[in-house]
């Protein structure tokens, strides 16, 4: 606990110097959901209705208020980096500006957007969507690197006195965006990248796992489509944990100079993964390969790396396929998080009453309110609250 305290206040010095700039990655759109809307936009059914890019861009604001605290002087703020592509870009501005930036200033956001990639047919031949025009999708989360540098964002960064980039995906509930324990941790450690993790919830769960190639080689990300299942399922003797445990979250952390070189090496090496997906031609939908970057390509990059394990009920709720499918679903994420919620409030002397089974409702807190259970006392100490409901200022 003194460690985390320690890094929290490491962190938020840094954020309250300005040195933190936040990065998301929303070039998808929620197809799987059911939406053709970019997946930010999308309510996953809480008490407040908010939206993920709203509980996202209030998480910000609280950090600012936060850091903004500990420094005792004036106001602090974060730099907010979106993504987005060519599928999405004017729904997501459209969707920032009509929601009046959720209270960040309009300023203080910047868009960019991913490359995209031709399409492919399974014997190597480009799809053509019209007879005049190639199919194309967007190059994956990691064409953040390219982006980043040919949209010259990195010397917009540079510029701004930017040294930390807190980089994650838009389909997790939960993210701790800005999260001041994490860029402690990772300046503690004087790593160039780092990751958060979460313990596999079994050996067959479809996430990709960090692993180290090689006797001291470079720790990467291996794909769960790319792992035999012997080694998915192999244990560790010592710990008797799995061998590889580690899943990645799309949680991670860079310094701006690393961030640099990335673009480089990528651009170099042309790494990319097949995927096999629906892809528009002039026949209708054809099952074609789709080229893509992943962020974690970014790894074996990396001079040093550092890994930080983090509790999945309290940092991991994705958002991948619509309601009634078995896992990664808006009910299954908003149950999360009130389920967290919940354990806030009562840990800060809340009582609850519910008309339905309680493992199936819960409260919402406001980020507004708090970032990580903080600071509750005194709205909740021996007050009763009706679940489901959401308890903002």
């Amino acid at each position: 606990m003194e460690e985390r305290e320690r890094w929290w206040k490491m962190g938020l010095k840094a954020i309250s110097e300005g040195k933190l700039a936040v990065l998301l990655l929303s070039g998808g759109q929620g197809t799987r959901l059911g939406s053709s809307d970019p997946k930010g936009c999308f309510n996953i059914g809480l008490p407040s209705g908010k939206s993920l890019f709203q509980l996202q861009a209030e998480r910000i604001l609280c950090v600012q208020r936060l850091a903004a605290q500990a420094k005792n002087e004036g106001s602090v703020t974060i730099h907010w980096y979106v993504m987005t592509s060519p599928f999405t870009d004017d729904a997501t501005r459209k969707f920032f500006e009509s929601h009046k930036y959720f209270g960040l200033e309009a300023d203080q956001v910047t868009f960019f957007q991913q490359g995209t990639q031709p399409c492919i047919s399974k014997d190597g031949r480009y799809v053509m969507e019209t007879p005049f025009k190639v199919a194309k999708s967007p190059d994956g989360n990691g064409g953040v690197y390219t982006a980043l540098k040919s949209s010259r964002l990195l010397e917009d960064m540079a510029a701004r006195g930017i040294k930390y980039v807190d980089c994650y995906g838009v389909d997790n509930a939960l993210v701790r965006v800005a999260d001041p324990t994490f860029l402690g941790y990772f300046i503690d450690k004087g790593v160039a990248a780092a990751a958060k993790v979460v313990k596999k919830a079994y050996p067959q769960e479809k996430v990709g796992v960090f692993v180290r190639r090689g006797k001291g080689g470079p720790l990467t990300v291996v794909e769960y489509s790319e792992l035999d299942s012997s080694l998915a399922s192999a244990v560790n003797q010592q710990t008797g944990r799995l061998r590889f445990c580690w899943s990645n979250v799309c949680l991670h952390m860079f310094t701006l100079d690393f961030l640099s070189q990335v673009a480089d090496g990528l651009e170099k090496d042309g790494i990319y993964h097949l995927a096999e997906k629906k892809v528009p031609s002039i026949h209708g939908y054809t099952m074609g390969l789709k080229l893509e970057q992943f962020v974690f390509d970014a790894f074996p990059y990396a001079p040093s790396t550092a890994l930080f394990e983090v509790l999945r009920e309290e940092e991991f709720a994705p958002v991948k396929n619509a309601n009634g499918s078995n896992y990664d679903t808006p009910d299954s994420a908003r149950l999360l998080v009130l389920r967290l919620h919940t354990r806030w409030v009562v840990a800060a002397g809340g009582f609850l009453t519910h008309s339905v089974p309680l493992y199936a409702t819960g409260v919402e807190v406001s980020p507004l309110c708090s970032y990580t259970g903080e600071n509750l006392e005194s709205i909740c100490r021996g007050r009763t609250f009706h679940a489901p409901c959401e308890i903002a200022f």
